[in-house]
């Protein structure tokens, strides 16, 4: 069988590991059910491509077994009998329908057509012709696949039967080492730079895929399989309101608010502290005072800075207060082997997920710790189901992980946080990563005036200067006050420091550096 030969063949030892897996869940749906009582869902995209081929191989392989040729069957000695299901769309690419109908007949699918919404399609299929179990391209990661297994009964609500994933750990980088390996056919849009196809209404090419060149007027696309960060895979999956530059996301995927970044807006980020060892101040925290210098060089405020305790549940309850009130929440400290590091398990249980194995991040700690990438420290890579992008970066050993609004920094050392800043504004000013704004400006006057000769002058000024921070606090009790103005106008900020000399008859300030 071509497809067999093609990955024992291969070099690519993850390949083979996961095609071996792929086909056992196909095997065993083959005997739990009979061949009358399966189907495969194909909609003509590369997950739906791969899985045929599976089934192609997992089915042969399977027969070959049972009749004990030894593989020694020719291809088309055994004929492909599993009922194939397309619901068709009329938002559908024509280039999905035409590689459709093209693959039916290229392989002798026994293909029905079905002109409704999934769930009314199967409920008429099932209702016309019993069907126990369903083969599905889904991989983690997609929308649909969380909470899934291997062998998941349908929802509740749905028509019952049993829904079969061989792919579901497949990383976009499996699918496309399988296609490419292979050399199987696939749809023409993915050499068009389309990474992820959904309808005509909501897919456009993937904008990191973009030929950045003078002499590409017309803005062509790289091929799909050239995507280096596969959890930008749906970068493309857009409301094609108008058509993104070339080179750029067509959508802001930060999690931000719909909102007019103008001068005069303004971007909100929390930050929380993971650390029992800050709270039993064994520990004294740097990274949290330097992450709020750094969103502000980039004219982004500070909501609030926490620390809390290295619990599951304590993780989760902070993530889910500042997720829904904030455009980005940064946490530190709760990451790795250890038993106290439990921040991706809190993260994801913020956004009622569970955590599963990626493999693709587990790779880059296998070349980091080399085989002591066992045992326990596999759970250094049970990451966020279906929310987590990894941010790659050429000087990071492991990506940094972002989850919707969230972003989880590993750093632990003022140090390693500016290294891991300074990878985040590269990766900012190419796929807006974070809005990048002017610079909040800020202004420190020092003055012996007293807090009771500077309350109401200072309360007036808050009023006056609505558009300001104005703070004020003393670095010991019998020391000067110092008095605090930010925003993102110089001359406002000016403004507010004179109107202050007036209204301040007593003390002379002087500019802190």
């Amino acid at each position: 069988m071509e497809i067999d030969i093609a990955v024992r063949e291969s070099d690519d030892r993850r390949l083979k590991t996961k095609y071996k897996n792929a086909i056992y869940v196909i095997q065993r749906a083959f005997a739990l059910y009979s061949v009358d009582e399966v189907a495969f869902s194909f909609n003509g995209g590369k997950d739906s491509t791969v899985l045929l081929h599976l089934l192609r191989a997992g089915y042969y392989l399977h027969k070959a077994e049972k009749i004990g040729c030894n593989g020694d069957l020719m291809d088309g000695e055994i004929a492909y009998p599993i009922r194939t299901i397309y619901f068709e769309s009329a938002s559908a690419f024509p280039e999905i329908n035409s590689f459709t109908y093209e693959t039916a007949k290229s392989y002798g699918l026994q293909m029905e057509i079905i002109r409704l919404d999934f769930k009314a399609g199967l409920e008429a299929l099932l209702k016309a012709k019993p069907i126990r179990a369903i083969f599905l391209g889904v991989r983690i990661g997609d929308p649909t696949a969380v909470g899934q297994e291997q062998f998941s009964p349908s929802s509740p609500g749905w028509p019952p039967f049993m829904r079969v994933n061989p792919i579901l750990d497949w990383s976009y980088r499996d699918v496309w080492s399988f296609l490419l390996t292979c050399k199987v056919r696939y749809c023409s849009l993915y050499d068009e730079g389309y990474t992820s196809i959904g309808s005509v209404h909501d897919t456009v090419p993937n904008g990191l895929l973009c030929i950045r060149d003078s002499s590409n007027p017309e803005g062509k696309f790289r091929p799909a399989y050239l995507l280096a960060d596969g959890r930008l895979e749906r970068a493309g999956r857009v409301k094609k309101n108008s058509s993104p530059p070339c080179g750029q996301l067509a959508s802001v995927s930060n999690g931000l608010k719909s909102r007019d970044l103008s001068w005069h807006s303004m971007l909100t980020a929390s930050i929380i502290a993971v650390g029992d060892e800050i709270l039993f101040g064994t520990v004294e925290d740097k990274l949290g005072s330097s992450l709020c210098r750094r969103l502000h060089s980039i004219g982004w405020t500070v909501s609030q800075l926490a620390v809390t305790r290295n619990d599951i549940d304590s993780v989760a309850d902070e993530v889910v207060k500042r997720k829904s009130t904030n455009d980005m929440v940064f946490i530190y400290g709760g990451i790795g082997p250890l038993h106290s590091d439990v921040t991706l398990a809190g993260v994801a249980k913020a956004f009622g997920v569970r955590t599963a194995p990626d493999e693709e991040f587990e790779e880059y700690l296998r070349h980091l710790i080399g085989e002591k990438c066992t045992g326990d420290r596999n759970e250094m890579a049970q990451l966020p189901e279906g929310i987590t992008e990894l941010l790659h970066h050429e000087q990071l050993p492991v990506p940094l992980i972002k989850c919707h609004n969230v972003i989880i920094l590993s750093a632990t050392n003022v140090a390693e946080l500016d290294l891991q800043w300074d990878c985040l504004l590269d990766l900012s000013s190419s796929n807006g990563l974070l809005v990048l704004m002017e610079p909040l400006q800020s202004k420190r006057l020092c003055t012996n005036t007293s807090d009771v000769e500077a309350a109401q002058p200072l309360s007036k000024l808050c009023l006056e200067f609505p558009d300001l921070y104005i703070g004020a606090y003393r670095a010991s009790r019998n020391g000067p006050l110092i008095i605090t103005f930010q925003g993102k106008d110089q001359g406002r900020i000016a403004a507010a420091t004179a109107a202050l000399s007036e209204k301040v008859h007593t003390g002379q300030f002087s500019e802190v550096d």
